[in-house]
């Protein structure tokens, strides 16, 4: 039986230089696939404004859409390390707010929450509260419209303000920070340079780990992205079961004897 994953877990494997494993997940089946696979992390996203909600932005997801999916993925994970997304507008206005915020989802069963950007003095009153923080560098979802889309951020020179930017979130209490599209070799340097675990996502090969989102390494989206890869053909292998279903109703080969009560 596997150990449960804590955050003196993630910090163990980051000093043994092992690999951390991350995913996305939003309910019971997608918990509990991801836990039962063995993954270290599972990140209950605002990506579920996009692939699961239907949103073009995560800008429209609520805390209260996060404390629900929350719940469900809470009652199907047993090892892996739970950590909830604080959406856009949850914590940008006041420390006091973005505390109140990441109470009210470790009271729904996060054992840590996530927040985008340097928002150092939010970070350090969460890790005062006893709430492990993971931070966000890079692209940051959340601010989408101000980078014009969803772009590589820290080309050139601009490197030096993404790395800037994960010291100070790093030194504010982040126990890891995910480090989303930006270059390979500054990702490397980031990584380096810190203490704490990187986390990438089109970010290259040399991050402590890897986050990705459930739909996505299933082969359930309908977009391929160029920083992830489909593991296994889900939608086409779905669609072709929910078409065979289709055929046997209406042929009349299924329900049969067996099927009947």
């Amino acid at each position: 039986m596997s150990e449960k994953v804590t955050v003196r877990t993630i910090a163990k494997k980051h000093t043994a230089g092992e690999k951390i494993v991350c995913v996305t997940a939003y309910d019971v089946l997608s918990g509990s696939l991801a836990d039962s696979a063995g993954v270290d992390v599972i990140l209950v996203g605002d990506s579920l404004g996009n692939v699961v909600l239907g949103h073009e932005t995560t800008h429209g997801v609520e805390l209260e859409d996060i404390a629900y999916h929350l719940g469900a993925v809470v009652r199907s994970v047993k090892n892996a390390f739970l950590v909830a997304d604080m959406p856009f507008g949850s914590y940008q206005s006041s420390v006091g707010a973005a505390v109140d915020a990441a109470v009210e989802l470790v009271k729904a069963g996060a054992e840590a929450v996530k927040l985008e950007g340097a928002y150092t003095e939010e970070i350090a009153a969460i890790v005062k509260a006893g709430i492990p923080v993971m931070g966000h560098v890079g692209m940051t979802p959340q601010s989408v419209l101000a980078f014009g889309g969803h772009v590589v951020q820290g080309k050139g020179k601009d490197g030096d303000a993404v790395l800037s930017t994960a010291r100070k979130v790093q030194d504010a209490g982040a126990f890891s920070i995910v480090l989303e599209l930006v270059p390979a070799v500054l990702a490397a340097r980031i990584t380096k340079e810190l203490t704490v675990p990187t986390i990438g996502i089109g970010a290259g090969p040399e991050c402590s780990g890897e986050i990705q989102v459930f739909h996505d390494v299933l082969g359930l989206s309908e977009t391929e992205y160029r920083h992830t890869r489909a593991f296994v053909a889900g939608r086409e292998l779905l669609s072709s079961g929910l078409q065979e279903y289709t055929r046997a109703v209406r042929d009349g080969t299924f329900p049969t004897e067996e099927n009947s009560s």
